[in-house]
């Protein structure tokens, strides 16, 4: 059978018994990607009700014979409505290439209690890192405003088949109680703080924000602020004014 779609399967058994471990148990279970079902066979046992969606075609009727009582849905995950699965938790060995879309749709899964995802070390890292770090950038900024992130472990290439040339590491995002009711006005906010990385709030938002020049954070780079600080920013930036524009 050819590997499609980016896949590395991971087929270490005590990874794989840990992953299930961090998961929460109760109420429905969506998992990610199953591919050939290695994970799916340790989440079957202790999951209220597990539903799997995986994108590869050939797949599909292993996964169907193998477990008899998973739902398997044929699918790509960043074109279906996740909120439709009704899941209260969300696990998944995401491919590398998609990640960050995949986490970004996940928490806006409304009721969520946790989502477990193994994915490269980096990007891992990349969401964990703490605000004034090189590595926090518009997905720490995004996943930090709406979950706690929790770093677990990390997981060697030589655990997946076949071998991936990084490092992975698996997190676990817990959603906070409260989200800004404006959550893609935020996002569009945020991306537009950190879309040049290594330039100044000012160069970043002046065009469409104007009044960035009176900030005191206009000399700032976004990555130096946590996010709740330019949620303040933000505020301040579209509230209507002589001054101001608001593009949201």
């Amino acid at each position: 059978m050819p590997r499609k779609f980016g896949q590395h399967f991971l087929r270490d058994a005590e990874v794989l018994a840990r992953i299930a471990e961090a998961c929460a148990k109760d109420g429905k279970v969506l998992e990610i990607g199953p591919g050939r079902g290695a994970l799916t066979a340790h989440l079957l046992p202790q999951c209220e009700r597990l539903v799997a969606v995986e994108i590869d075609h050939h797949l599909i009727a292993p996964l169907r014979i193998r477990f008899p009582a998973l739902e398997v849905i044929e699918a790509d995950v960043l074109t279906v409505n996740l909120q439709d699965f009704e899941a209260t938790s969300v696990v998944g060995n995401l491919p590398y290439y998609i990640t960050s879309p995949i986490i970004e749709r996940v928490l806006e899964i409304e009721g969520l209690q946790s989502a477990v995802f193994l994915v490269q070390k980096e990007v891992a890292e990349r969401i964990a890192a703490p605000h004034g770090k090189s590595d926090y950038g518009y997905l720490s900024a995004i996943t930090q405003l709406v979950a706690h992130v929790e770093l677990l472990f990390t997981v060697p290439p030589n655990a997946f088949a076949p071998p991936p040339k990084v490092d992975s590491a698996v997190i676990r995002l817990i959603p906070k109680p409260n989200r800004p009711s404006d959550f893609d006005a935020v996002k569009r906010f945020l991306g537009i703080c950190f879309q040049h990385k290594r330039k100044t709030l000012r160069n970043n938002l002046r065009l469409l924000y104007p009044a960035i020049e009176d900030r005191p954070e206009a000399g700032l780079r976004a990555e130096q602020l946590p996010v709740q600080e330019l949620l303040h920013l933000m505020a301040h930036l579209v509230t209507p004014g002589p001054s101001t524009r608001n593009p949201v």
